[in-house]
C-alpha cells in the first residue's frame, strides 16, 4: 500500500489538474478509499481491487507493483489482498473543487467449486473536497440466482413421457418401428389451436392415424389467399399421404371465431389474429343474414359451425382437392365439438348436390350426433 501511496503522491506533483491541486492530498483520499474496505461483507479473500480517482485530468493507467498474499493495516484493521491491479485517474465530474474515487472490487469466496463461484461488483463512489471526504452511497450488491431443480411442470411432463414410453411405446414396440419407415394416414384434421380441443385426445386418434394441423379457429384460407402452413399441410397430406378423408373440426366458445364477429368488417389492423380470421368473413355475413334476432353468444356458436362449412367449400378451391373429391377418393367432413356438454356433431360434405347450390350455397349428408 505504501508503494501505491509513494506512486500516486509522484503522479500529483507531476499533475497539472486544478481540481488535484485544490484538494485534499491523496494519500488522505487513498486512505479513505482503503477504509472503504472494511464496509465489505467479510470474505476469505479479495480476489481483485481496482481503484479509481477521477478527476478532471486525462485518463492515466499506472501500474502497481503486484503483491501476492500481502496483508495491509487501515486503523488497526488487517486486510489481507490478492492483488491490487491498477489504478486510473480520470474525469467524472465538471467541478474543480470535487474529486470522485471510485473503488470497485471482485469478491471470490474460497472453498467452493468453479461451478459454484460467483462474483459480486460493489461499487464505492467517494466525494472529496476542500470542506472534506464523505462517502456517497453507491454500495451495492447482486447475488445471481442459481436454478438448482427444474421446473415442476416440466418434471410432471417428464413422468408422463416415461410412462407413454413404458406403457405404449414399448408395448406396441412392432407399431412404432413400421411407423418409424413411413406414414399413412387416413385423415387430415384440420383443428383450433385452443389448448381444450386436442382432437388426438378427445377423438382418440393413434400415432400414424391422422396427420394433423392447428390453426386459431380451425380455418382454411382460399386457395387464391396465396401459400400459409394450413395450405401446406393440406398439399403434403393429400398429394404425398393421399389421405381419404379431411376432417374440419371446430368447437364451442372459440376466441377466434369471438374475435372475427367483434371486429367490424371495414377494419384494417396490424393484429396479426385481426388479418388471420377474417379468412371466416363469409361465416361471418351468413351468421348476421340468419341469426342478427339472436344474442351474440349465441350468433358466436352459429358462426363456429358456419365456419367449417366454409372452410369446406373453400378446401374445393384447391384443384387438387376438387379433383380426388370428384373422383370419389377424397371425403370432406365437418365435426363440432361442445365441450361445455361434452358432445359431438359429424357431417359430410355432398359434393353433388353442393355443385348443383347457388353460389356460396352446400349441401351436407351423413350428419350425427355423438353424446
Amino acid at each position: 500500500m505504501h508503494q501505491g501511496l509513494q506512486y500516486l503522491r509522484r503522479e500529483r506533483e507531476t499533475c497539472s489538474c486544478t481540481s488535484c491541486f485544490e484538494s485534499s492530498t491523496l494519500d488522505d483520499q487513498m486512505k479513505v478509499v482503503l477504509r472503504s474496505v472494511l464496509l465489505l461483507p467479510k470474505q476469505p479473500f479479495l480476489r481483485s481491487v481496482t481503484v479509481s480517482i477521477l478527476g478532471s485530468s486525462p485518463v492515466h493507467t499506472p501500474q502497481f507493483p503486484r503483491s501476492s498474499g500481502s496483508t495491509s493495516s487501515i486503523l488497526g484493521s488487517k486486510l489481507k489482498f490478492s492483488e491490487i491491479e491498477q489504478t486510473q485517474l480520470g474525469s467524472l465530474s465538471s467541478s474543480k473543487n470535487d474529486i470522485f474515487l471510485r473503488l470497485q472490487t471482485s469478491i471470490q469466496p474460497s472453498g467452493l467449486s468453479p461451478r459454484d463461484i460467483y462474483r459480486t461488483n460493489l461499487p464505492l463512489r467517494l466525494k472529496a473536497s476542500r470542506e472534506g471526504v464523505g462517502l456517497v452511497q453507491e454500495t451495492k450488491e447482486t447475488t445471481p440466482k442459481l436454478i438448482n431443480k427444474p421446473d415442476d411442470s416440466f418434471s410432471e411432463m417428464r413422468n408422463r413421457f416415461l410412462s407413454f414410453k413404458k406403457h405404449k411405446y414399448l408395448e406396441n414396440l412392432e407399431c412404432y418401428k413400421e411407423l418409424a419407415e413411413a406414414q399413412a394416414p387416413k385423415f387430415l384434421v384440420i383443428s383450433c389451436a385452443d389448448s381444450r380441443v386436442c382432437p388426438s385426445y378427445i377423438l382418440g386418434f393413434q400415432p400414424g392415424e391422422a396427420f394433423v394441423v392447428r390453426n386459431v379457429a380451425n380455418l382454411v384460407p382460399p386457395f387464391e389467399n396465396g401459400p400459409c402452413e394450413t395450405n401446406a399441410a393440406l398439399e403434403f397430406s393429400v398429394n404425398d399421404l393421399q389421405v381419404q378423408n379431411i376432417l374440419v373440426t371446430g368447437h364451442s366458445c372459440c376466441g377466434g371465431i369471438r374475435a372475427l364477429m367483434s371486429m367490424d368488417d371495414e377494419e384494417k389492423s396490424s393484429s396479426f389474429i385481426k388479418n388471420w380470421v377474417k379468412v371466416g368473413k363469409t361465416a361471418k355475413s351468413t351468421t348476421k343474414a340468419i341469426a342478427s334476432n339472436l344474442s351474440f353468444d349465441h350468433q358466436c356458436k352459429h358462426c363456429e359451425k358456419e365456419s367449417i362449412n366454409n372452410s369446406l367449400l373453400n378446401l374445393l378451391t384447391y384443384p387438387w382437392v376438387e379433383e380426388r373429391v370428384a373422383k370419389g377418393l377424397l371425403s370432406l367432413h365437418g365435426g363440432y365439438y361442445d365441450f361445455v356438454e361434452c358432445t359431438y356433431e359429424k357431417w359430410t360434405l355432398d359434393y353433388q348436390n353442393s355443385q348443383k347450390q347457388e353460389t356460396g350455397g352446400y349441401a351436407i349428408k351423413n350428419r350425427e350426433f355423438w353424446s
